[in-house]
């Protein structure tokens, strides 16, 4: 009982995320985005550091997945003109950032991808429906 591998504190967080998935507006689901590929980087990161090959491509693979199939399809090419375009042009640097990374074991690229996503996660949050703007 007591030699299970699982984590409790894993399985909360877990249940956490799926909780804010379940109840989460469409603004939200971005936010959840960002966060989860932001933080596969920054695992990745560690991994590559201490040596973890396998590790460091798991997460780095899932990062990829976010941004792929989580923030690019999210974007409305129809609506979003050439901003959406230029974001949907970012995304694929990222992803080749990424997969060059994960090839050469390259942190400053991982680095590189972290702050392009934490500068557009800011300015996402930043137009949170229903938050104020101040002047």
């Amino acid at each position: 009982m007591f030699g299970s591998r699982i984590n409790p504190a894993n399985v909360y967080a877990e249940l956490g995320r799926e909780s804010d998935v379940n109840t989460a507006d469409p603004h939200r689901l971005i936010v959840l985005l960002f966060e989860g590929a932001e933080s596969a980087i920054s695992v990745a990161k560690v991994h590559a550091e201490k040596g973890n090959i396998a590790e460091r491509g798991t997460s780095i693979s899932k990062a990829i997945d976010i941004i792929s199939n989580g923030l690019k399809v999210s974007l409305d090419m129809n609506q979003g003109g050439v901003l959406a375009a230029r974001l949907a042009a970012l995304y694929d640097y990222m992803v080749s950032r990424l997969l060059w990374a994960n090839m050469k074991n390259d942190v400053p690229a991982m680095q590189e991808v972290l702050s392009l996503l934490g500068e557009i996660h800011d300015a996402w949050t930043q137009i949170e429906p229903g938050k104020q703007q101040k002047k």
